[in-house]
């Protein structure tokens, strides 16, 4: 073979090894890109699904934060039904009571808010500076037991009650002979009201419990601090003084019952 043929064949071979050179390496670039591109692919993806994990982790509080407001809410206006209940059933009862008592001919009086009967201490015959009851006005004492006996009965309605309160109360005349002076007597009026009920009702008022599982009754006296007539000049106006009050207080809520509504009302 001749030189000048063999110098042609070594550069035949030669460009021929350039090329395929050349093609291999233009496929490793390939190969590198589209790896580069998967991995950019699967970076993109993954950033997509935990931005949707995200969305769908967020969305999934929003729905649990409204269902839990919403039963805050309704829990906020089942308590304030109940609240609003109870002091109709209040009202209602201090009315039945008064209509009761006037069908007998005693006249009781009702403040506007309808959650005190008043007792003048004439209905019960108490004279002046005594706390004895006398005998020709014990129908009148049993007459007003009976009647409110009567109203918290009916449909155990006194469950809606916390208190019922016996209070005592007179006129600014000082009776400081008498041991205690006003406060003892305004108490040992209210205690001799309340002794009677126990003797001559065939129900057994103390034996009542409001709704918080408490005994419903409360005796207590005041003297002359809780006048109705802030001006005693004249004897009518002391006379008005002189009573005994029957005050209803509804369902007091608890601490925890009132962080509900707080929460309600912050809420809504």
């Amino acid at each position: 073979m001749s030189s000048r043929m063999l110098r042609r064949r070594r550069t035949h071979e030669g460009t021929e090894e350039t090329v395929w050179i050349s093609f291999s390496d233009l496929m490793t670039a390939l190969l590198t890109v589209f790896m580069l591109a998967a991995v950019a692919l699967v970076f993109s993806l993954t950033q997509e699904q935990d931005a949707l994990a995200q969305v769908r982790s967020e969305a999934e509080q929003a729905r649990a934060d409204a269902q839990e407001a919403q039963q805050r809410g309704d829990r906020f206006d089942a308590m304030l039904g109940s609240l609003s209940r109870s002091e109709q059933v209040r009202a209602e009862m201090v009315g039945e009571i008064r209509d009761t008592l006037a069908a007998q001919g005693i006249d009781v009086e009702v403040d506007a808010a309808r959650t005190v009967i008043r007792v003048p201490v004439e209905l019960l015959g108490f004279d002046s500076g005594s706390s004895e009851i006398q005998p020709q006005h014990e129908a009148n004492a049993v007459a007003i037991g009976t009647a409110i006996a009567d109203v918290l009965a009916m449909d155990e309605r006194y469950q809606q009650l916390d208190t019922v309160f016996v209070e005592g109360h007179t006129d600014d005349v000082p009776m400081d002979s008498l041991y205690g002076g006003n406060w003892g007597l305004s108490a040992n009026r209210a205690i001799s009201l309340w002794r009677l009920w126990e003797d001559k009702l065939p129900m057994q008022l103390g034996d009542l419990a409001g709704r918080s599982g408490e005994r419903l009754f409360s005796v207590s006296g005041y003297a002359d601090t809780r006048p109705v007539n802030a001006t005693q000049a004249t004897r009518d106006q002391r006379a008005a003084n002189r009573r005994i009050d029957i005050r209803f207080t509804e369902h007091r809520f608890s601490e925890q019952e009132l962080a509900v509504i707080r929460e309600g009302a912050d809420g809504a």
